[in-house]
């Protein structure tokens, strides 16, 4: 098959190698010329994912796999095409921004031809497949969807550093708008994914067809909104268990020693572009969903909450020397995409405090690029908030922080024994 690839970041470029892997000539479109000049360089544009740089490497001089800025190269004659174009949410509104998205349908749109499979793996808001892409896509095309090309809904459910691995792993999820054009998407994935054996599902790995764009489309919602509910009801068992002299690990660990029970840990912030963000979609076609909202709201105010309790520890925090322990959101991954460390500064700030940053993956100039004054172990503060479970914050005592006065453990990463005569404060535990 002849298949384009539409965003070629952390999902879209491993999923446009794992096609060209399967055997298929593939062309990725991306908007930035130094993406797609790395690509055709055979040189990952991004650090971190596993088997990524071994695959380009093998791939590219084989010229399977390409890239491009121009839509006209890519998508006519393509027997389907994938877009992973990113979704953004409006912070204050909690509404989707689709100018992404929408510049994106409306630029394939203009070259496609007939025979076409489009799916969408993008994480949309229910009835966002049927109601928006396909009238746009049919205004700007001419052509008429289920008869000259199919549109189909099917969520990517892979976490960066390991996309290659989970797409073996878990099911693919399809939902057409037609039964030819699930038909037609079952087909598609079937030859570009291989699965793993798993005796643990209901049924046979593989490719799963829910039966409508709207039953997928909520599917990956339903699934990461679960992660965000579950957390903020862990966070309000721990804010609970603090206040009461209980280690909540303990109770966790309890509760889920049999099978009807899974609660998941508490932590000072909940980040990645998946968990924070897609309750806010379901929310923008679920607004009667309160559970969901007040989960959302309880998880992002835990960063706010920890530096108040550390303040009312030491009495204030104005003009002291705190150093945020962790920029990625969370450990081993280079990535800051809505991590706890941004609101976690901000209300340091507001206290008055002197805020540092220190990350074992980010160099100093990189953190500055962030805004954060970058910080060296061995170097003098007043308090340290552990605000990423990275493995070096495993082995931290206070002789890597000299001076120090309190250790907030947003984790519960840091070793009780190491830390024993320095007051700590651990999220959900007394």
């Amino acid at each position: 098959m002849r298949i384009a690839v539409v965003a070629l970041g952390k999902i879209g470029l491993p999923l446009a190698v794992q096609f060209a892997d399967s055997g298929h000539e593939v062309i990725g479109v991306d908007v930035n010329p130094a993406t797609v000049d790395s690509v055709n360089r055979g040189v990952e544009p991004f650090p971190g994912e596993d088997h990524l740089q071994d695959k380009l490497t093998e791939l590219v001089p084989t010229g399977r796999l390409r890239a491009t800025t121009d839509y006209a190269e890519a998508i006519p004659g393509a027997d389907a095409v994938v877009l992973v174009v990113p979704l953004f949410v409006d912070d204050a509104t909690w509404e989707p921004d689709f100018a992404w998205m929408d510049a994106a349908t409306r630029s394939l749109a203009q070259h496609l031809t007939p025979g076409t499979l489009v799916s969408y793996e993008t994480t949309l808001p229910v009835g966002t497949t049927r109601g928006r892409w396909k009238p746009m896509i049919e205004e700007v095309s001419g052509l008429v969807e289920g008869r000259d090309f199919h549109v189909v809904f099917s969520p990517e459910r892979v976490l960066t550093g390991r996309v290659f691995a989970d797409l073996r792993k878990y099911p693919k999820l399809i939902g057409g708008l037609s039964e030819e054009g699930a038909r037609r998407a079952r087909e598609f994935y079937e030859a570009v994914l291989q699965f793993d054996e798993r005796d643990d599902l209901a049924r046979p790995n593989g490719v799963w067809d829910l039966g409508s764009a709207e039953a997928s489309e909520m599917a990956k919602l339903a699934e990461t909104t679960y992660r965000d509910v579950n957390i903020g009801l862990a966070n309000q068992f721990g804010l609970f268990a603090a206040e009461h002299g209980i280690d909540v690990y303990q109770v966790i660990e309890a509760c889920n020693s049999q099978p009807y029970s899974h609660i998941h840990r508490p932590g000072i912030a909940v980040g990645g572009h998946c968990i924070p963000v897609y309750p806010r979609l379901y929310l923008s076609t679920d607004p009667d969903a309160d559970i969901v909202r007040t989960a959302r709201l309880l998880n992002a105010s835990m960063p706010e909450r920890l530096v108040a309790q550390a303040a009312g520890i030491l009495g204030s925090l104005e003009g002291l020397r705190v150093v945020i322990l962790g920029a990625a959101y969370r450990g081993g991954v280079k990535e800051t995409a809505f991590s706890g460390v941004f609101p976690t500064a901000a209300a340091l700030r507001e206290r008055g405090a002197e805020v540092f940053v220190h990350d074992p993956l980010y160099s100093d100039d990189e953190l500055r690029s962030l805004g954060f004054e970058p910080y060296a172990l061995g170097e003098p503060a007043d308090v340290a908030v552990l605000q990423t479970d990275h493995a070096l914050y495993r082995t931290l005592a206070p002789t890597d922080v000299p001076g120090i006065r309190l250790l907030v453990d947003g984790r519960n990463a840091s070793d009780a024994a190491a830390w024993a005569g320095t007051p700590r404060i651990v999220v959900g535990a007394a």
